[in-house]
């Protein structure tokens, strides 16, 4: 924990707040999103019986590595449909990428996320023969790490990930999720097992809050300790949600950077 006070917590993790520019930005995902959908319609796997236990495969050919997105809105918002817009950089250069849905907090409890996550990312390492790169922005930055660390993959890339949820059970976050300290700890993945041969990304928008900052930092820090292959860093003038703009560019540093992992997986 921090020992910050409710009030200071809570503009450390209201990104909504923080970023008054944030529905701009989403209504520019959401239309990219629906372009790249009309222009190539996905493949729609089903590793669930429920409505949302669905993933979205753009596949760039037969052997092509896999890249699973796992989307933010703190674990009670959004779906894959908003994040179509990050596969076309990634097929460009011969990689699949696969976008899990899953149900959303208060209607399941963030464990329950978790579990749906192992078996969405199961079902693709059986499909592909091989565990796919993990990248996930914000919520979806909690989830790869916590994959990552039950060696469902080998290498994850998380974007303003939070990775100790102790200091959302102070916030209006909590509303939906409904964590107690204790459960908060639990399924915090930055106490987790390291597995031997991590890697683990953590990259952070500049411009964000000094609470994401410090949690991208910290886990950088921690998981390295332990042995994994870790990097920080903060991507200058970007913000909490600007921050996956660099996704959109098949030459961006951090689509090179994904390009890398997945390749040589």
């Amino acid at each position: 924990m921090t020992g910050k006070s409710r009030p200071d917590l809570e503009a450390g993790y209201n990104n909504r707040a923080a970023c008054p520019d944030h529905p701009a930005v989403m209504a520019r995902w959401k239309a990219e999103a629906e372009a790249t959908r009309a222009a190539e319609p996905p493949t729609v796997l089903r590793y669930g019986p429920g409505p949302r236990e669905t993933i979205d495969l753009f596949e760039a050919g037969p052997g092509a590595p896999v890249v699973a997105f796992l989307h933010g809105g703190y674990w009670q918002a959004l779906d894959p449909s908003w994040f179509s817009w990050i596969a076309p950089p990634l097929l460009a250069r011969g990689i699949s990428v696969a976008i899990p849905a899953y149900d959303l907090c208060p209607q399941v409890s963030l464990a329950t996320i978790i579990e749906q996550m192992r078996t969405a990312i199961a079902l693709l390492t059986e499909r592909a023969a091989t565990p796919p790169v993990l990248v996930g922005h914000s919520a979806g930055g909690h989830l790869a790490a916590c994959l990552l660390s039950e060696g469902l993959a080998g290498t994850a890339v998380s974007i303003s990930g939070v990775f100790d949820l102790r200091p959302l059970v102070h916030t209006s976050i909590n509303t939906a999720l409904r964590l107690d300290p204790a459960e908060a700890a639990r399924l915090s993945p930055l106490g987790w097992t390291v597995p031997e041969g991590a890697v683990l990304d953590c990259l952070v928008g500049g411009g964000e809050t000094t609470e994401f900052i410090r949690q991208s930092r910290m886990m950088a820090e921690a998981w390295g300790a332990a042995g994994a292959d870790t990097r920080f860093e903060a991507l200058t003038d970007l913000d909490h949600f600007t921050v996956l703009d660099p996704l959109a560019a098949a030459d961006s540093a951090l689509v090179r950077r994904i390009a890398e992992l997945a390749l040589s997986a």
